[in-house]
């Protein structure tokens, strides 16, 4: 059985007045024209010199026309598909369509001492194959679980990560471009038969770097969808106000729609938003703050209004540890996400920002996005949930709807219900142990690995997903991207009987 994911049944959250979304708008335009934006690529510049930019070709500093940002965004398909490896696990971007993703970690933690650590080549596929199977997961973005794992060379763990990714799940996949990674993920995609969402990334502030492009003529021209995305900081890469913030944000993500859109038109994009406030204390970005959902809710609704489908990627806690503060950080961000037009939002499995990512953690937030996704579906009314006749046969007190065949029919449709969350009465908790619902969580991890089995590869696939594994070695040894002692480790990490499922 496929994944569904969810359908909005109801006019998304608007935070802002017409008014409001009109100023943003012509502000995006005149920095768009006045500032604009730096592309540090010389085939970029040309093309959009053609296109009708000014263009410094001294600075790279180039200034979109209003009327060329309009066309750009009419080019976008509003609505497309993200092919996965199993046809059935296909996304539909766009319009009401709401699908939940991975975060990253760059390590695991011990669920002991709270302390991170490099992870496993088992634990990162572990990981994987818990993601396959929660139901409620979509697609699995970059980095997912881990950045890498042990005995890796940092250039490789961007590409052995997205072979662990299609190795265990059968799930839609995006895939990062450093050091030229998206060459061997595009080659990878290829083989078994799948998308990529690939990324479109900005540099801000205001900037787009040789590398990126060269990666988002790469995916383009591959035919796969993009992901734009810039990560500004407020305060620090963009101004402290949450308008001004929004504002050069939609310029970075819209100069990089116009460039994709003039090497393909009618390649199909999606725009995340990925900002977070300064902490003004450490320097250092403040997950999980209420400003970023403010900042989600009014770049969903720009956005929206101009029929580009967008994703909320920032839904990450700075909790440290599966706690209190973790759960409500990321319901917020979460469910504004899903209420204010968002696409897609990325809660699982991180602890505490892009730092750290635990398979317990993820368990625990199929029940968050399991509840939200209810909350989304909205409520049925008919004459059979109005109910009128089954009130009017169930006499006061002591009669009950308990009995009834309608409360058989409905109580499942209509409710939903957490698959490790504590709803024991005190009785039955303190009788049973006193377990919290991350004992529940470490017990459903148990479970799946012992029970869940992702469709492999193919042998054929298996050979060419080495292939590529290896050209990719190769390629970054020759320019010297990988030493001889890295490569030592390296190699004995890959003469284990088990490899590459160890």
């Amino acid at each position: 059985m496929g994944l569904k994911g969810f359908v909005r049944h109801f006019k998304p959250l608007e935070i802002l007045t017409e008014g409001q979304l009109e100023a943003i708008y012509k502000g995006t335009l005149e920095v768009l024209w006045r500032t604009g934006v730096s592309f540090e690529h010389e085939k970029a510049l040309k093309l959009l010199t053609n296109s009708g930019c000014k263009v410094d070709y001294d600075g790279m500093r180039v200034r979109i026309p209003p009327a060329l940002v309009e066309e750009s965004i009419r080019k976008c398909p509003s609505n497309f598909c993200v092919g996965a490896r199993d046809c059935n696990n296909d996304l539909i971007m766009g319009g009401d369509n709401f699908y939940f993703g991975t975060a990253p970690g760059m390590q695991t933690i011990d669920l002991h001492t709270w302390e991170p650590r490099v992870a496993t080549r088992k634990e990162n596929y572990d990981g994987v194959t818990i993601l396959d199977a929660l139901s409620n997961v979509h697609m699995l973005s970059p980095y997912t679980p881990y950045f890498g794992f042990q005995g890796v060379p940092p250039v490789m763990a961007m590409t052995e990560s997205f072979a662990a990714r299609i190795r265990n799940s059968t799930k839609c996949v995006c895939a990062n471009s450093n050091n030229n990674s998206d060459i061997f993920a595009i080659e990878m995609a290829k083989a078994v038969g799948c998308e990529i969402l690939g990324i479109g990334l900005i540099s801000p502030p205001l900037t787009i770097a040789n590398s990126a492009i060269e990666a988002i003529f790469r995916f383009a021209e591959a035919g796969f969808p993009i992901r734009i995305c810039s990560g500004p900081v407020m305060g620090a890469t963009a101004p402290a106000t949450i308008a001004g913030s929004t504002i050069v944000h939609n310029v970075e993500v819209i100069a990089a729609l116009v460039l994709i859109q003039i090497i393909k038109p009618g390649t199909r994009v999606v725009i995340k938003d990925f900002i977070f406030p300064q902490n003004m204390r450490s320097g250092s970005p403040v997950f999980g703050a209420i400003e970023t959902c403010l900042h989600n809710a009014i770049f969903n609704q720009f956005f929206r209004k101009y029929s580009v489908p967008t994703g909320n990627t920032n839904s990450f806690p700075s909790s440290k540890i599966p706690d209190y503060q973790c759960g409500y950080e990321k319901a917020n961000l979460a469910l504004i996400a899903a209420l204010s037009g968002a696409n897609y939002t990325e809660p699982y499995g991180s602890v505490h920002g892009e730092l750290t990512f635990h398979p317990v953690q993820a368990i625990l937030d199929d029940d968050l996005a399991g509840m939200i996704g209810r909350f989304l579906e909205g409520v049925t009314i008919n004459a059979e949930t109005l109910a009128l006749d089954v009130i009017n046969e169930v006499i006061p007190v002591p009669g009950h709807f308990l009995g009834t065949e309608h409360t058989r029919k409905w109580w499942k449709l209509e409710h939903f219900v957490p698959k490790v969350a504590d709803r024991l009465t005190y009785s039955e908790w303190h009788d049973s142990g006193k377990k919290s619902c991350l004992d529940y969580a470490k017990q459903k991890m148990e479970e799946i690995l012992a029970t869940h089995k992702p469709i492999r590869l193919t042998q054929s696939q298996e050979e060419d997903i080495e292939k590529i594994l290896e050209e990719a070695r190769q390629y970054y040894k020759k320019i010297g991207l990988i030493s001889e002692e890295e490569m030592a480790i390296y190699t004995k990490s890959m003469q284990s009987p088990n490899y590459p499922y160890e």
